[in-house]
């Protein structure tokens, strides 16, 4: 097929404006769409259960800065260590780029660990009520990787390929579109459905984790592995091999909650 049958990204500035030394880029526009939406949310959902605003409000503000610093630091471990220990200042090169799903869960669960203490509340009931507000910013993170034409997917002929810069004069899957239709749309029609009505504590977590892991399992066969990794022995990506231990602890989190307590999640109630 010829170029011109396939779409071909357009030049879009990944900096929406600049004030001084202070640049607004579109990726860091989406976290904070991401930190809006959770924040609405939330509070929409904050009189199905005993806690204040105050709380609400920290839980939040420190489940933001874990995504953060977990997301950098799982980032560099993950997909950079041998950059790591060649020059360990390179975790703090925020402005270089990269950011892990899985540091930034990682981050999260330590903020939520810490909170849930502060509450006095138990580790899985804020686990379930942060799950179904965090595919929305997923969401607008894999928009924000599209506008910055980075984490293009595998090379593919199919009718809406595009061809992206800096990744060779190939068409290819949009996976980022993939990955915001699965991992942010779905995954939060899903969750939110399922968390309308009382669960055991435990099985919202679970379902997000079960739902994110096969989700980003399946997209990675249509996202280009990483350059300096590629595919292990077995086939798999990086982001794969990770997101297994997600679904098994997805499945054991719910098998296990309607096995202890077929009732309801203390999360979906007054005290």
């Amino acid at each position: 097929m010829a170029e011109g049958s396939y779409l071909v990204f357009p030049n879009i500035d990944p900096i929406i404006f600049s004030l001084g030394p202070l640049h607004v880029r579109w990726y860091g526009l989406m976290y904070l769409v991401g930190f809006v939406a959770a924040y609405l949310l939330a509070h929409k959902r904050l009189e199905q259960t005993s806690w204040s605003k105050e709380q609400l409000a920290d839980l939040l503000f420190w489940g933001f800065v874990g995504v953060i610093l977990g997301g950098r630091i799982g980032y560099v471990l993950f997909y950079q260590f041998d950059m790591f220990l060649a020059n360990p200042l390179y975790l703090f090169k925020i402005w270089a780029g990269g950011m892990s799903f899985h540091g930034g869960l990682l981050g999260v669960l330590a903020a939520l660990a810490w909170q849930a203490k502060r509450m006095n509340a138990k580790f899985l009931e804020v686990g379930d009520f942060i799950a179904p507000l965090v595919p929305i910013g997923l969401g607008a993170g894999r928009i924000g990787n599209f506008l910055n034409a980075e984490l293009w997917g595998r090379p593919t002929d199919v009718p809406w390929a595009i061809i992206f810069p800096n990744a060779g004069n190939v068409p290819r899957h949009p996976s980022q579109l993939y990955e915001f239709a699965l991992e942010g749309v779905v995954l939060f029609i899903i969750l939110w459905l399922y968390s309308a009505k009382p669960r055991p504590t435990g099985a919202v977590s679970g379902l997000f984790l079960l739902g994110y892991g096969a989700f980003r399992f399946f997209v990675e066969y249509f996202r280009q592995p990483d350059a300096h990794l590629g595919l292990y022995d077995v086939g798999l990506s990086q982001g794969q091999l990770l997101c297994v231990p997600m679904i098994a602890l997805g499945i054991w989190l719910m098998v296990g909650a309607y096995r202890k307590a077929p009732g309801v999640s203390t999360t979906n109630q007054k005290q």
